[in-house]
């Protein structure tokens, strides 16, 4: 059960059964989750609901979650949040390309929630910008 005072993870992914999945394991950890579909969505509910970490799809449609993560970066409202990234392009690159936009960290997937959930307690105990 999680109250107010559990840290907020904004889940944004474009496929329902993949934010269900990390919403859920989210919660069952101790979580408050909201949920975004889109780039646009994303950057909205975060300046909205100001949560304490971002768990990014970067294939989005519309913005995609590099040019969502970008804009939430260069806004002084919403540089703070920690941005995981969670993708299925498998490369150094976009390893390199997620981190360049703002990402805190990187998470390939398919990813199991275990690991989801560790790379978010991550984000969260780091320092921020």
């Amino acid at each position: 059960m999680t109250n107010e005072t559990e840290p907020l993870i904004l889940v944004v992914d474009d496929y329902q059964d993949a934010r269900e999945m990390y919403t859920e394991y989210l919660k069952a950890n101790g979580f408050r989750v909201a949920e975004a579909r889109t780039g646009i969505e994303a950057v909205a509910k975060a300046h909205e609901l100001q949560p304490d970490c971002i768990l990014m799809d970067l294939s989005l449609p519309g913005i995609d979650g590099w040019e969502a993560t970008r804009q939430l970066k260069t806004d002084g409202s919403t540089q703070h949040i920690p941005i995981v990234a969670i993708t299925g392009h498998a490369s150094e690159l976009a390893s390199r390309d997620a981190k360049t936009a703002g990402c805190s960290s990187f998470v390939l997937k398919p990813a199991l929630p275990d690991a989801v959930v560790a790379e978010v307690r991550k984000a969260l105990a780091a320092p921020h910008a």
